[in-house]
């Protein structure tokens, strides 16, 4: 039994996240958004003896899958091959404790999907609507969302997506941009009459009015808000198939070429990854006595509380969930993390970059949460948040205590002797913790239930450094044991306490202590350790991470930046026609640079001395901030030798050297690709 939930009403708790597309790996953004206080919550169910399945799985469908197969000229099938591979395994080093963690590419999901489309189709509960969709004459094809671009009629940026602006965060039709374009051709699509089925939303308004708005008010303010926004406005008819070749069939006559929508088919996921996991599914969906939990992002709200209930309902023999606590965004260094950008810290690669320190990278992502508004996660708060935090408190105040007990008592627990107030006070604040902690846990206030955890580790620094037994040792030895053996009690409901947060470290201390695994009612006492029982010697849970790793984290961010803007820089427009006469004009020839020098009192001017096969002359070029002397002499360049001789700082310069410059402005010589005589002409 929960602490919030005293009458017992629910028998078990089906618990399901987000699917992440199998289009890349995992980021540190969908790990706080949905995945850590999903595998928190689990945790803390399972030590409170609850009957617990925790659902996850990659969604394999959809366009971004498509949009990624073309970009790297193989099959949407290898692309969720290799990542759901690369997500699944980043989900286990992690130590996410998913139940099952599966893919909507098993036969078993489109086995599940297909039924629940024909079960809709045949009871009469779609509509076919005759729609227009974008049409990319070129690629002969119906465009999906995602491969239009265009301007955002919000807030003006120019690569916002056909279904949602990435800089403002709008949700869009594709009809709604500005100047759209195919992301296939590049050419500007036009309107087709297709034929859909569509989900009638609007018939199921009062319902989810009556669920949601009176029903569910203790939802969090961010998800009940948007709900309440799309119920007032409105709902329409939503399109549950699609003009795509990748995904599940639609199973009815007419239904060639189409596929069911990605939005329809990936919910049912999580029905079919139960299926898959145990037999007795039913029980985890259709059973009235099961708490149905979403944790999601805020970009998945109007599904989970609107869409996919009114799938369910339609349905008819589905609960609905009874809570999406939904986080706001996570942003990268002030600025929103983006997968195309690359703008991102990659699950995978800090497994990779920071062995071992899972813990670090969950407690900070948990203290930081973006629960109630968007944050910011920076490297600097990361190592200030393991330093000052982890090892500071956390650690500092384990290690002190494991080592004084090894000190003055071989190993052993010391017996407890006469108390005074202070540890009376102690043992009563230790006994709160459990509930503290455990009813923010179950009201998704995992933040808040972290700073509770850290609490109890600074209630142990306090009492440790307000008793000093490395003083009274000397004079009372018998306080000592006593300070000694409620602090190694405060270690011990840590170790509990820990779990559902940083379960690695929790896992080390209960072994240092000798402690067996216990349930989370357990914890709160002040007689978890036996007198006399052996302790190990004290490992350290948390290591202090240098300025020098940090810098290696912003160094590898700021080359993905450049790389970025170099990939997207605008490129310069076409000048206005020039005739051949025009061209021929330029005399354009091979030359050698045989002596070089800096324009003294500038800063960009290079006086060289070209060989261009028709005479030994003087140019004077802009390149010094590019290339020093000792760089270009000897170089054979391409030359205008016709270019009407200019006076620069005094120096006539007789033509120009031909460059060639980047999005950053870094310059290049033109060079053939092997030696030609000086005064080749180029044509």
């Amino acid at each position: 039994m929960t602490y919030t939930d005293k009458d017992n009403k629910f028998k078990r708790y089906c618990i399901t996240t987000a699917l992440p597309y199998a289009n890349g790996p995992i980021h540190i953004g969908h790990m706080a958004g949905v995945y850590i206080p999903a595998d928190i919550y689990a945790r803390y169910l399972r030590m409170m003896g609850e009957d617990v399945i925790f659902i996850g799985g990659s969604d394999e469908h959809g366009v971004p899958v498509t949009i990624r197969a073309k970009k790297e000229g193989c099959t949407p099938q290898d692309i969720v091959d290799r990542y759901h591979g690369i997500i699944k395994k980043s989900f286990e080093e992690f130590g996410t404790s998913f139940d099952i963690y599966s893919r909507t590419t098993s036969k078993i999901h489109e086995e599940t999907a297909t039924e629940f489309f024909l079960k809709l189709y045949n009871e009469g509960k779609f509509i076919e609507q005759t729609t227009q969709q974008y049409y990319d004459e070129q690629e002969q094809t119906f465009l999906a969302d995602r491969y239009i671009t265009g301007t955002c009629p919000i807030c003006g940026n120019e690569r916002a997506y056909g279904d949602q602006c990435e800089a403002c965060g709008s949700s869009l039709n594709a009809t709604d941009l500005k100047n759209p374009k195919s992301a296939l051709s590049g050419n500007t699509p036009v309107l087709k009459e297709t034929k859909h089925w569509f989900l009638p939303l609007n018939d199921y308004e009062e319902y989810l009015k009556q669920w949601i708005l009176e029903g569910h008010k203790e939802w969090k303010t961010n998800v009940y808000g948007q709900c309440k926004s799309w119920i007032d406005n409105g709902l329409q008819p939503r399109a549950v198939t699609r003009d795509l070749d990748w995904g599940i069939k639609v199973p009815v006559e007419g239904g060639e070429g189409k596929v069911l929508y990605v939005w329809f088919d990936a919910p049912i996921g999580y029905i079919s990854n139960t299926k898959e996991f145990t037999p007795d599914w039913e029980k985890w969906w259709k059973d009235k006595d099961t708490k149905l939990v979403h944790f999601i992002g805020k970009d998945n709200i109007v599904f989970h509380c609107i869409v996919f209930p009114a799938m369910l309902k339609a349905e008819g023999s589905y609960i609905l969930p009874e809570n999406v606590p939904a986080n706001e965004f996570l942003n990268l260094e002030g600025d929103k993390i983006s997968t195309s950008r690359n703008w991102a810290v990659w699950l995978n690669e800090y497994l990779e970059d920071f062995p071992q320190k899972q813990d670090v990278l969950k407690y900070v992502l948990c203290a930081n949460a973006p629960e109630t508004k968007d944050n910011d996660f920076t490297w600097k708060d990361f190592q200030t948040r393991n330093n000052s935090e982890l090892v500071a408190i956390l650690g500092n105040f384990i290690n002190r205590t494991i080592v004084l007990t090894h000190k003055y008592f071989v190993g052993k627990v010391p017996k407890i002797n006469e108390l005074n107030d202070l540890d009376n006070a102690t043992i009563a604040e230790i006994a709160t913790f459990p509930e503290r902690i455990g009813r923010l846990v179950e009201t998704y206030k995992f933040r808040d239930a972290l700073f509770e955890l850290m609490n109890l580790a600074r209630l142990g620094n306090k009492y440790l450094t307000e008793n000093e037994p490395w003083k009274t040792f000397k004079t009372d030895v018998a306080r000592t044991e006593t300070v000694l053996n409620i602090s190694l009690q405060i270690c011990a409901n840590l170790a509990i306490l820990a779990e559902p947060f940083i379960q690695f470290a929790a896992k080390k201390l209960q072994n240092m202590l000798n402690l067996k695994p216990m349930h989370w009612f357990e914890a709160g006492k002040a007689d978890l350790l036996s007198v006399g029982q052996a302790i190990n010697p004290a490992e350290l849970l948390f290591e202090k991470i240098e300025d020098e790793t940090i810098q290696k984290q912003l160094d590898k961010l700021e080359a993905s930046k450049k790389q970025n803007a170099i990939a997207n820089a605008t490129v310069e427009p076409q000048k206005a026609n020039c005739s051949f006469d025009d061209f021929a004009k330029m005399d354009i020839r091979l030359g050698t640079i045989l002596e070089a020098e800096k324009v003294a009192k500038t800063k960009k001017l290079l006086k060289l001395t070209v060989d261009t096969g028709i005479d030994k002359r003087t140019i004077v070029s802009g390149i010094a901030e590019h290339y020093t002397p000792e760089q270009v002499i000897g170089k054979q360049v391409a030359v205008l030798v016709n270019l009407a001789p200019k006076e620069l700082k005094g120096i006539q310069s007789q033509g120009m050297i031909l460059m060639a410059e980047n999005a950053d402005g870094e310059l290049s010589f033109m060079q053939p690709e092997k030696v030609f005589k000086n005064g080749s002409t180029i044509a």
